[in-house]
């Protein structure tokens, strides 16, 4: 699926700072953790609890989080539609990224077993 270079640009340029809190508050509204939710983030990412933190407090962009990101080798198995997207059809791989972790904490917060989220 073709997404414009606008819409690219535009979540490459977004800090992960100013997501993170909308992410946890998602979660926590269904009663999902902030532990679970940066267990999700690590095995996405790679990234322990104090290099997140670092991120955060740095302001860096998606581009940049990903670009420093180890995704972990079973990401390709994240599918499905978030945003109105299909997951496996977006062909900018940092906006294909971005909506893997949109997905893992979609189906956190709608409760799902993390070990089907963490596709283990």
């Amino acid at each position: 699926m073709n997404t414009t270079n606008t819409h690219d640009q535009r979540i490459a340029n977004m800090t992960f700072a100013s997501v993170y809190p909308l992410y946890l508050a998602k979660v926590a509204k269904k009663e999902r953790t902030k532990d679970e939710l940066d267990q999700v983030i690590e095995w996405l990412t790679g990234f322990n609890n104090k290099k997140l933190q670092e991120l955060i407090d740095k302001k860096v962009t998606f581009e940049t989080f990903f670009q420093k990101a180890t995704l972990n080798k079973n990401a390709k198995l994240i599918t499905g539609v978030i945003c109105g997207y299909c997951i496996e059809e977006i062909e900018n791989p940092l906006t294909q990224r971005v909506r893997y972790l949109d997905k893992l904490v979609d189906e956190l917060a709608k409760g799902r077993n993390m070990e089907k989220i963490l596709r283990s």
